[in-house]
């Protein structure tokens, strides 16, 4: 198993360094959704993970999941956003709850990089409050009329296939939503406004607009009424890659912070050897170790099919929160060099802050292990 993590990493290494690593900041200044690359990385594997060899994926386990994420994320952000976006949303709805059918329709696509997918529950006025969504789906004899609008999703406009939890009850009903899986050439279902954003920026996040999409009942995943109940599982695993994206951004930004710190001299002798900031990098080490250990434990537990719901929130908030602050003090070590685009550490100072607040913002993941702690007692 050790082989297979080492060759892992130095696919996913070697392949950010050389195709990803070149064009960063020419994607971030133009906002450009690179699609090729993930056309690329299919060939390689890293667009079906998790998913079984059968239909057509790499048959991995989540810490060979981790190692690509962090590793991408290491070198962009954006790139590592849009992967844990595509593998554990739409392609993690669709292997835990689709039926075999739909599995081998769209799981092979999917997992070799053609197709790129979206996964749909955000709207505009329901963020946290997903329960009082106004997208809604109504049954019409053996179909199925969507309407309304999700914003802030990911391959919002590019993506080929959405999976969209749209509401089929009462609003704040209990079991009032349901997913469907929606073709992108579906008549009615339009891309919108493409978000202008801090960071993350070569990572497209857009609307998704259906207007009277007509969708047949084929394209239901699972139970009428399920959708909310599915989703939450799907973060479970979702929220496990945020973490893992985070602790690649804090990566990056120590790495580069370390490194800077030896080469820059002040006084005569490198700034590292300055306790203000040797302390600050062993403070920026502990805490990714930390975080890295909790990412880890979620990952075990994912593997052997056990609830992960508190450890994969603990994993998500502590290392988005990490991400934040390690790239807060990458800068700082930089100091002018740092707020400047020559020098990598405003890129990942700009991208961290993401990770605190798409999948379950830091203050929901809060609730949900209160929730888990207490239910103990």
């Amino acid at each position: 198993m050790e082989d297979i993590t080492l060759q892992v990493a130095d696919m996913a290494k070697n392949f950010a360094t050389q195709y990803i690593k070149p064009h960063i900041m020419e994607w971030d200044e133009s906002q450009e959704f690179p699609k090729h690359i993930f056309h690329e990385m299919g060939n390689l594997g890293m667009m079906g993970v998790l998913v079984p060899e059968e239909y057509g994926g790499s048959g991995l386990g989540y810490t060979e999941y981790k190692i690509i994420i962090e590793e991408i994320s290491k070198v962009c952000g954006s790139i590592g956003l849009s992967i844990a976006a595509h593998n554990s949303l739409c392609i993690g709805h669709i292997l835990a709850f689709g039926n075999e059918d739909q599995k081998l329709k769209y799981l092979p696509k999917l997992a070799s990089g053609e197709w790129i997918g979206a996964w749909g529950l955000t709207e505009a006025n329901t963020g946290s409050d997903a329960g009082n969504m106004k997208c809604t789906a109504k049954k019409e004899g053996d179909n199925w009329v969507l309407n309304g609008t999700k914003q802030w999703i990911t391959h919002g406009k590019s993506g080929n296939v959405a999976v969209v939890i749209a509401r089929t009850g009462a609003p704040r009903a209990k079991n009032n939503a349901t997913a469907f899986i929606v073709e992108r050439e579906r008549k009615g279902f339009y891309g919108g406004k493409k978000e202008n954003k801090l960071g993350m920026r070569a990572s497209e996040t857009a609307e998704m607009i259906f207007d009277n999409c007509v969708i047949p009942d084929e394209s239901r995943l699972g139970e009428i009424g399920d959708g909310f109940k599915q989703s939450m599982y799907v973060l479970d695993g979702g929220r496990i890659s945020i973490a893992c994206l985070a602790l690649g951004i804090a990566k990056g930004a120590f790495e580069a912070a370390a490194k800077y710190s030896k080469e820059r001299y002040q006084f005569d002798q490198p700034i590292a050897n300055f306790q203000a900031i040797s302390f600050k990098l062993a403070d920026m080490a502990t805490e990714i170790d930390a975080a890295e250990l909790l990412i880890l434990r979620a990952c075990e537990l994912k593997n052997q099919h056990k609830k992960v719901t508190k450890e994969s929130a603990m994993a998500k908030y502590y290392a988005s929160e990490v991400a934040v602050k390690v790239a807060n003090d990458a800068v700082q070590i930089f100091g002018g060099n740092g707020y400047t685009k020559e020098f990598p550490v405003e890129k990942f100072y700009r991208d961290a802050k993401l990770c605190t607040i798409g999948e379950g913002t830091s203050e929901i993941q809060k609730i949900v292990i209160a929730r888990e702690v207490l239910g103990r007692f």
